[in-house]
């Protein structure tokens, strides 16, 4: 039997592959010779992170559709999580491809919008499925301050 988490990891994982294979080494290599604030100690565990933001919003998701499968509301809040993982996903295509760091800052507050609202929304069906999402409301506004940061030290990188 395929349960609720295998189809909602799925879809997440599907969309991943599909939003990395947009990047290019071009901009990858460009992002690499970008200079970093000193503070910026933590850059290796940015991967891992990014795995336990996107395992919670995945098991959040799958809380949600079991306290109330195939209602409207469920559906619903499933459009949101899809439109919260494309945010997420599409900050490294749209920065890379772009080369261009204030972009990547306002897709990353973009995403920590519509995180929010998701956030909130899920709270009236399970709060433990919202609090699956504080990973992300924590980590979106570090993320996407970085960039920011990254912005200040490298004016002359933007296109």
């Amino acid at each position: 039997m395929i349960r609720p988490w295998m189809v909602i990891g799925g879809i997440a994982l599907l969309l991943a592959l599909l939003g990395g294979s947009i990047v290019r080494p071009k901009g990858v290599q460009w992002f690499r010779r970008l200079r970093r604030p000193e503070w910026l100690v933590f850059e290796p565990l940015i991967p891992f992170i990014w795995i336990l933001v996107l395992t919670g919003g995945v098991w959040s998701a799958t809380l949600v559709w079991e306290q109330a499968p195939h209602t409207s509301q469920t559906w619903g809040l499933m459009v949101g999580y899809i439109l919260l993982e494309l945010a997420i996903l599409a900050y490294n295509p749209a920065m890379l491809v772009a080369r261009d760091l204030r972009l990547g800052t306002i897709v990353g507050g973009v995403g920590f919008v519509i995180g929010l609202v998701l956030t909130w929304l899920v709270a009236d069906v399970s709060s433990q499925a919202a609090w699956l999402l504080l990973p992300f409301l924590l980590w979106s506004p570090i993320g996407t301050y970085t960039t920011w940061a990254m912005l200040k030290l490298n004016p002359s990188q933007q296109n």
